[in-house]
């Protein structure tokens, strides 16, 4: 069982659901570093992976996606109208970031991730390419379009993680309305403020639901909207996606997430940490010992042979 981890989304969660006065022996804030283990502990727990991998993001703002979309993500720039990407984020999370990354090395836990590509093109490879059965851990919902019958996306949304849906193919369509293929479509048109993506005026969630199972797809309805509209497309719907045809096939190619990255990357858990002294380094300097060897892919995972 594979368990694919998008990470930024985890490490930014923990950071805002735990308080910054959780503290490293230094006095640095630890509060994301020890939530995401804490994390990653009670999802190996749960699901018992044999392969797992803390995908990352290499660009979390690729200009091919901005030069489709150019209003992608700049709500989370830290300088609106600069050529520079850089990702608005707290103070203290930067250097905690930096540090889950050094533990998952030093542990050997596999952290892929692809020169101008996001952790959602990762994962979204890692799940196409690998057969059997896979969980993706996520808050991002742009994720459950990966959702196939031995895919599932555990959301993680408000509450703790027993409160996260666990999404199958039947999930998505009960959560959403919409089936996990059409999940893109869905999102363009209905828009994503999170992402920068505009939506169809007049079409909210429920309307791109309705408008989806009844043509099938974004290009059907396009097609269809260029003939005499009938319900639940009107004449003034119909418009509407006729005006903005040349944004939504920009955004709906900003939304998919890549499948096809070269990534040769080896997911197995490890049975024993990759660099031992460094994780215990870092263990102690940012306070958090007691969780790492709570993780059970640090451990062996049969007893040891006799004799």
């Amino acid at each position: 069982m594979l368990l694919l981890l998008d990470s930024a989304s985890l490490y930014y969660r923990s950071f805002f659901a735990l308080p910054e006065s959780m503290r490293a022996p230094d006095g640095r804030p630890h509060n994301a570093i020890r939530g995401f283990l804490s994390t990653i502990s009670r999802l190996v727990d749960r699901f018992q992976p044999t392969h797992l991998a803390a995908c990352w993001d290499a660009d979390w703002r690729p200009q091919w996606r901005v030069d489709l979309v150019p209003a992608y993500k700049t709500h989370r720039l830290a300088e609106p109208g600069s050529d520079a990407p850089v990702e608005q984020e707290p103070p203290s999370l930067g250097a905690q970031v930096d540090a889950i990354a050094e533990i998952l090395d030093a542990m050997g836990i596999a952290r892929p991730a692809v020169p101008g590509h996001e952790a959602d093109d990762v994962i979204a490879t890692l799940a196409a390419q690998r057969p059997g059965p896979t969980v993706v851990v996520t808050g991002d919902r742009d994720l459950v379009q990966v959702v196939r019958p031995e895919v599932g996306v555990l959301l993680a949304v408000s509450g703790g993680m027993e409160k996260w849906p666990l999404l199958d193919q039947a999930g998505v369509l009960e959560r959403f309305g919409v089936r996990a293929d059409q999940y893109v479509d869905y999102a363009v048109m209905r828009g994503d403020p999170s992402d920068g993506l505009a939506g169809v005026p007049g079409i909210g969630a429920k309307t791109a639901a309705s408008l989806l199972a009844a043509h099938g797809d974004l290009d059907a309805l396009l097609a269809a909207a260029g003939q005499e509209p009938q319900r639940p497309l009107t004449t003034r719907l119909a418009a509407a996606l006729l005006a903005d045809r040349q944004a939504l096939m920009a955004a709906r190619q900003v939304a998919t997430a890549v499948t096809d990255l070269p990534l040769d990357v080896d997911t197995r858990l490890p049975i024993a940490p990759a660099d031992p002294a460094r994780l215990e380094a870092l263990s102690e300097q940012w306070g958090v010992a007691r969780f790492v060897p709570s993780l059970p892919m640090v451990r062996p995972s049969t007893p040891p042979r006799r004799g």
